[in-house]
C-alpha cells in the first residue's frame, strides 16, 4: 500500500468513526463543513483524494485536526512526530508547499505547519471557524499576508497572530522563498 492509499484509508475510518461519535448524519457533516454530501460519501469510502481545503473544513466542522483526520495509529501518552512521518498537503511544481508538522486536540484542534513559498507564488483560504486564531512566525523572507480586504508584511523574523475566520492567503511577492512556520488553533466543535 503507498503512502496516499494509507492517508486516504485512514481519513476513510477516522472520518465514518468521528462522525458516529459525534451523532452527525452526512448530510449535517457536509452543511457544516461547507462540502457537498457526495463528497463525504467518497471520503468515507476512501474513493477520493480530497483538496487540502476540503480535509481543513471537515476537520472544523468535527472540532479535530488535520492530524487525527489523517492519524493511523492510536495516541500514545507523549507523541514524537519524526520527520519522516510528516505530511505534505499542499506543493507547487516550482516548490512552494505546506506541511504539516504536528498537531493535537487541545482542547480543540492545534496544529504546527512548515510553509515554503517560491517567489511568485500564493495560498488562499477560506475562513475558518470563529475563535480559530493563527500565529506565524517569517524564518526566511519577507511573507504578504492576505486577511479579508487587508494585506500585511511579515519580514524576515517577524511574527505574527490573528483571527482567521475571514478568508486569508499567503504570498511571496519577493525575489526569495519564503519560509515560515504556522500554529493553527481551532476551537473545539459543539457537540
Amino acid at each position: 500500500m503507498t503512502d496516499l492509499d494509507q492517508l486516504t484509508q485512514s481519513l476513510a475510518g477516522n472520518l465514518r468513526r468521528l462522525r458516529a461519535e459525534r451523532g452527525l448524519t452526512l448530510d449535517a457533516l457536509a452543511s457544516r463543513a461547507g462540502v457537498s454530501r457526495s463528497m463525504v460519501i467518497q471520503i468515507e469510502q476512501a474513493r477520493t483524494n480530497p483538496s487540502v481545503g476540503t480535509v481543513v473544513k471537515i476537520g472544523d466542522a468535527l472540532g479535530v485536526s488535520v492530524t487525527t483526520l489523517l492519524d493511523s495509529e492510536p495516541r500514545p501518552t507523549v507523541r514524537l512526530f519524526r520527520a519522516e512521518e510528516t505530511v505534505r498537503l499542499w506543493h507547487t511544481e516550482a516548490g512552494s508547499h505546506s506541511t504539516l508538522l504536528a498537531g493535537t486536540e487541545a482542547p480543540g484542534p492545534l496544529e504546527l505547519w512548515r510553509w515554503r513559498l517560491m517567489p511568485g507564488e500564493g495560498h488562499e483560504a477560506d475562513g475558518h471557524p470563529h475563535g480559530t486564531t493563527e500565529l506565524i512566525h517569517v524564518v526566511a523572507g519577507e511573507l504578504t499576508l492576505r486577511l479579508g480586504e487587508e494585506e500585511h508584511r511579515v519580514p524576515l523574523g517577524a511574527s505574527a497572530a490573528f483571527e482567521s475566520h475571514l478568508s486569508h492567503g499567503y504570498r511571496n511577492e519577493g525575489d526569495e522563498p519564503v519560509e515560515l512556520l504556522m500554529a493553527v488553533l481551532v476551537p473545539p466543535a459543539p457537540r
